[in-house]
């Protein structure tokens, strides 16, 4: 009996073994409630301490760290694998990053393919008010450590798999408000401050810039260590009446990246939406079905493309608090964008968990089944961009093939010009291919071999934080160590070379080239069809660098510099002076300066040239010498000797700057706050109510709006959904309110009238219209009653895109910059000024000039933007309104254009 018994024991013991290892602690013994409960959300803090005791139990878990947060939290990622496969992790991620760089034969990358093992990278938590997204990171965590179920253990022995948290901060903001309050029903997530410490929902915005450490540290993974093959960004929230949006993706896409990332992007698209539907879950939605497609680079997951990597975005409902499926007619409708539709039903969070961790398993499924064509494939589509980029290449543009277009129907018209009995009857089967040749073999029209960038450029050190951006990118950069001349042109010792024959070419061109976006509208004649997110932005020309495009093939003196590896000023000597001189047109300069006015050191600015250097740059005394010397060793910065304080020049002190914020926290506005502490400006947060009560010039000399927060032109108030007082903390209650035309305008304008400045960027720009300044938008038309009227979509759109605008360089405004600038531009306003604007002190400061100023993206009517003025400056009493249209300071990557703020935050 006691042999039957202790069978009995050993037999229930296996079976309920089963599916799930015991020795896994569960979510529920560590949070205290099962992922996926209503009303429960875990803290960063409480799956931080999971994560370790999940790698201290598992020897399926390694839980490495790849840097820390912004708020000096770890940065976590888990390699997931089995145990054998960890006794040759490092071959692993050596073999992915060689395939991936693609600099070996055919041969080698078979054998390579045969001993590697395909790497999927699953992130969660990006969007930290998405919460799906983190807790299925633990879900899926628990479950490939604990399963020993055969689907499982086939994923496990076949692939390396690296699980991220994408925002450990904002984990901790969100799962801390939300769990504050003790009645589950009264829990929400309206969050006072941004959920990433600067740029909340811009965290995915900046993945070919990195400003954010967190952004930063993710890149370093997957574009220098790992390099996986499939990228999969967890997102919320799925389009009404659906669960999930998905793979594949809706046109447009990019013409510069691989066609075997579109056809991948199909095939793991078809994993996924097999999977769910294999297991009875119905509301995937794909193509049309959703807003995304593959345009634009900077996102966790469309990066990728351009390193030939898989990026994949789901976007699902569910939240803690219980909601439900809405009732959307269309799309009950079973179509190929949604073959199985959901039908309305109430939801719940654990729903959504169990449909994410069945996505993840369907893409980990498919890296097993293909394991070996996702290796592949990875290597010869860097194979294809090397070879590219080795020969005469032109790239598909529809600029070119409207080229094409144009040429012909010119050739036609001409043809029956010169014959009278010419009839033209079209080409049903194209047109003759001569008109292909005469676009698409015009040498001019090629794509570069490379890029210079000369070292004796005057702002070098922001040419080298652009190469630092592409370098955190996975670019390979080369270092000239010696003076070289390609094409007549000599350059310098220290200059940097960037060469198209690498496997990243696609990121390459994108970064340096203009982006041909495709007239897309909803049907001829239609409304335009919004972009999802940017339409260009070339960050050579966002960034203002002087760079050379070459052509042809060419060689010199180069160093090939390691991948990854940062970009260092280079430290020189300081020349011996009694002064010295800062040059206006160098970034770095206004970091020098914002130090020496710290450390008590006087400087001055020029109103002129001085020695070859341009009107409003920095002068400093010998007192200053010490500064400089760190200045020309941590900023690059070189100052030139001068003999004492050049004619005309004025002493500048630093002002007491308050930059504009409210309740729940402004992207724009914390894109400049990190700006202001990357040059050393010291600065205050400056809400509503402290507007409202007056007296702002006893407490600054300088107020800075950017973006939202001002009334529209014919708008009373900036209304935002805000709680009561009562229903949140003290410490945040200070951040409560709105801007209004009764109460916050009136002591705006009190405040400039008594010597303040305030400096208006984007959207802020309305504070000109509240002030009755003889300024109005120039992007109108008059309507049938004679009321100027916004111009139609049908007439005119620009999306995010780069223009070039005139600059007036000789306004201290303006110090620094060209008489030309690239500037970012998205639906941005516009103005005319009044004919006497000129006689009480409204001066235009940039303007379009030309009728085609788009250089990267899509602008239709742009002929409605010439002579339209960009930026202008107003006297009012004792001080200055300056306002900004485009974007001047956009996502802290437009550094050509930094100077016209920082110009104003000095008295």
């Amino acid at each position: 009996m006691k042999k039957r018994f202790t069978l009995f024991i050993l037999m229930l013991s296996i079976c309920s073994f089963g599916l799930f290892a015991q020795s896994i602690p569960t979510p529920k013994s560590h949070f205290g409630f099962d992922i996926g409960d209503d009303y429960k959300l875990a803290t960063f803090s409480q799956s931080e301490a999971y994560f370790k005791k999940v790698a201290d139990a598992s020897d399926r878990v390694k839980l490495v760290e790849i840097g820390k947060t912004e708020y000096g939290r770890t940065h976590p990622m888990m390699i997931v694998t089995a145990p054998a496969n960890f006794e040759k992790l490092d071959r692993y991620k050596e073999i992915s990053q060689t395939l991936a760089r693609a600099e070996i034969s055919k041969e080698e990358a078979e054998k390579l393919v045969i001993e590697g093992k395909p790497v999927v990278w699953i992130d969660g938590g990006l969007h930290a008010n998405e919460v799906v997204g983190p807790h299925q990171l633990i879900e899926t965590l628990y479950q490939l450590a604990s399963r020993t179920d055969e689907e499982t253990m086939k994923i496990l022995d076949n692939v390396i798999i690296l699980l991220v948290h994408a925002n450990p901060d904002g984990m901790e903001i969100m799962s801390d408000w939300y769990m504050r309050k003790d009645n589950p029903e009264e829990r929400d997530q309206n969050i006072p401050i941004l959920y990433q410490k600067y740029v909340g929902h811009d965290n995915n915005r900046d993945f070919y810039m990195n400003n954010m450490s967190e952004a930063a540290n993710m890149s370093l993974q997957q574009y220098v260590e790992w390099i996986p093959q499939i990228i999969y960004n967890h997102h919320q929230s799925g389009p009404a009446g659906t669960v999930v949006a998905g793979p594949p993706y809706r046109d447009p896409f990019n013409h510069v990246f691989d066609p075997l990332i579109i056809t991948s992007l199909d095939a793991v698209g078809a994993a996924m939406i097999n999977k769910l539907h294999q297991e009875d879950k119905p509301g995937y939605t794909r193509l049309d079905g959703s807003v995304f497609s593959t345009w634009w680079n900077g996102g966790l997951r469309t990066t990728p493309y351009y390193h030939n990597i898989i990026g994949i975005l789901t976007e699902i409902i569910g939240n803690p608090t219980p909601s439900t499926v809405p009732l959307v007619p269309d799309r009950l409708i079973p179509n190929n964008g949604t073959p199985y539709p959901v039908t309305p039903q109430d939801w719940h969070f654990r729903r959504s968990i169990d449909y994410s961790v069945s996505l993840n398993y369907g893409i980990l499924n498919h890296a097993v089944r293909h394991g070996d064509e996702l290796l592949y494939n990875i290597y010869l589509m860097g194979r294809n961009a090397i070879e590219k980029g080795s020969k005469d290449n032109w790239t598909m543009y529809p600029k070119y093939a409207q080229a094409v277009q144009e040429e012909f129907e010119a050739s036609q018209k001409k043809k029956s010009e010169d014959d009278e009995d010419a009839v033209y009857f079209g080409f049903r089967s194209g047109i003759p291919t001569q008109f292909y040749d005469s676009v698409y073999k015009d040498p001019a029209r090629r794509d570069p071999r490379g890029y210079i960038l000369s070292a004796d450029q005057p702002d070098f050190q922001t040419a080298i934080k652009f190469l630092n951006a592409l370098i955190k990118s996975g670019i390979l950069v080369h270092k000239a160590t010696a003076d070289f001349t390609v094409n007549g042109k000599s350059y310098p010792a220290g200059s940097y070379v960037v060469k198209t024959d690498q496997a990243f070419r696609p990121h390459v061109i994108d970064m340096f080239e203009p982006q041909d976006h495709p007239n897309d509208f909803l049907y001829p004649g239609g409304p335009p069809i919004r972009p999802y997110d940017a339409a260009g932005w070339t960050l050579a020309f966002q960034m203002g660098s002087e760079i050379d495009r070459v052509m042809d093939d060419f060689d010199g003196p180069f160093e090939r510099m390691p991948y990854g590896e940062i970009l260092q000023p280079e430290a020189k000597p300081l020349v011996s002076g009694s002064g010295y001189l800062l040059d206006a047109r160098g970034n770095n300069s206004f970091m020098a300066v914002n130090d020496l006015l710290q450390a008590k050191v006087k400087v001055y600015r020029t109103n002129t040239a001085v020695n070859g250097l341009p009107a409003g740059s920095f002068y400093v005394g010998g007192a200053g010498k010490k500064v400089l010397e760190k200045a020309a060793q941590e900023y690059g910065v070189y100052p030139v000797a001068a003999k004492g304080i050049p004619s005309g020049a004025k002493e500048i002190k630093p002002a007491r700057i308050g930059l504009f914020d409210y309740y729940g926290g402004s992207m724009p506005s914390g894109w400049v706050r990190w700006m202001m502490e990357q040059f050393h400006f010291p600065y205050q947060l400056v809400f509503p109510k402290e507007i409202d009560g007056g007296n702002l010039n006893d407490k600054y000399d300088v107020l800075v709006f950017i973006g939202p927060g001002i009334p529209s032109e014919n708008s009373r108030g900036y209304n935002r959904r805000q709680p009561k007082e009562e229903d949140i903390p003290e410490e945040y209650r200070k951040m409560l309110g709105g801007i209004s035309v009764d109460k916050s305008i009136p002591q705006l304008e009190e405040f400039i009238k008594n010597g303040g400045n305030v400096i208006t960027v984007g959207d802020a720009t309305d504070l000109a219209y509240h002030l009755d300044l003889p300024v109005e938008n120039s992007l109108v038309e008059m309507g049938p009653n004679g009321e100027p009227r916004p111009l139609s979509g049908e007439k005119y759109y620009v999306p995010g895109s780069v223009l070039e605008m005139h600059v007036d360089n000789s306004v201290p405004a303006n110090y620094g910059m060209g008489e030309k600038a690239y500037i970012m531009f998205n639906r941005s306003p516009v103005f005319k000024l009044s004919p006497n604007a000129g006689n009480v002190g409204v001066k235009p400061i940039a303007w379009f000039g030309e009728e085609e100023p788009l250089k990267s993206g899509w602008a239709w009517g742009q002929s409605y933007l010439k002579n339209g003025v960009t930026a202008f400056e107003a006297k009012i009493g004792d001080g200055k309104l300056f306002a900004f249209g485009p974007e001047i300071t956009f996502r802290a990557q437009s550094h050509g254009t930094f100077k016209m703020l920082f110009n104003g935050l000095y008295k």
